[in-house]
């Protein structure tokens, strides 16, 4: 499991999910008065969440997988569902493949304790499916390809040393990745969306998981748009089914 999770982060993920996090610069608060959870109670929880996470893989994955076959044929679409149980992490999602092209959609232990319900769960593993029928991973990899080749070349072009070309290089790799991240991201939110409706979940209220993400604004070659711009892909995609 260890082997495989770590094989997911070498490659090249097409998205991931970070939601919002305390800042390390907050400080201290005072403790809570509220009592802390019984070992009894944390394990019924962790029960809870794991059998609502099993319960979202057993009915997304077969419709993603049907999707997948209807809109991208000849696409690898047996996806396999991992769980990163490493300790400490902090919430996290994201679609990969493996060294045979096989599809991965990895989420660790905090993320799935982290969402407030099934809808959220299942819309956070139907965009991720969607990044992966869209093809989005190569894409972003066939983008930093083209952005790593331009700069390198006007590097060398203007004379500079093989350090700096090198630099330019990976400069122009990771400009290229940016370069249709955003657009790639509301695509997902917007074939997510289908995916959820069909698996019998809520993708308007799953999207409320976008309030537990950081609001990125209308950043420059920002990774992902804004959240009230996903939130209104989602209601409209949603509205249309």
């Amino acid at each position: 499991m260890r082997w495989l999770i770590l094989l997911a982060f070498a490659a090249l993920a097409a998205c991931d999910v970070t939601p919002t996090s305390p800042s390390s610069e907050a400080p201290p608060r005072a403790q809570s008065s509220q009592p802390q959870l019984s070992q009894q109670d944390a394990r019924s929880r962790a029960s809870v969440a794991a059998h609502q996470f099993v319960s979202v893989v057993q009915t997304v994955e077969p419709v993603a997988e049907q999707e997948c076959r209807r809109r991208a044929p000849g696409a690898n679409c047996d996806f396999q569902i991992v769980v990163d149980d490493r300790p400490g992490q902090p919430p996290n999602a994201f679609q990969t493949v493996d060294r045979t092209g096989r599809p991965i959609l990895a989420f660790n232990l905090a993320l799935i304790a982290s969402v407030d319900n099934a809808d959220e769960l299942a819309f956070v593993m139907g965009h991720e499916a969607a990044h992966h029928v869209l093809g989005h991973l190569a894409r972003t990899q066939q983008n930093a390809a083209v952005g790593a080749v331009i700069l390198s070349g006007l590097a060398a072009l203007g004379g500079a040393d093989a350090a700096a070309v090198q630099s330019a290089e990976q400069i122009g790799a990771s400009l290229g990745a940016r370069t249709y991240s955003k657009d790639f991201e509301l695509e997902a939110d917007r074939l997510g969306t289908v995916i959820t409706a069909k698996a019998g979940y809520n993708p308007v209220r799953g999207a409320q998981f976008f309030n537990k993400i950081p609001d990125p604004g209308n950043r420059f070659l920002g990774t992902h748009p804004p959240n009230a711009a996903r939130m209104e892909i989602v209601r409209r995609t949603a509205a249309g089914l």
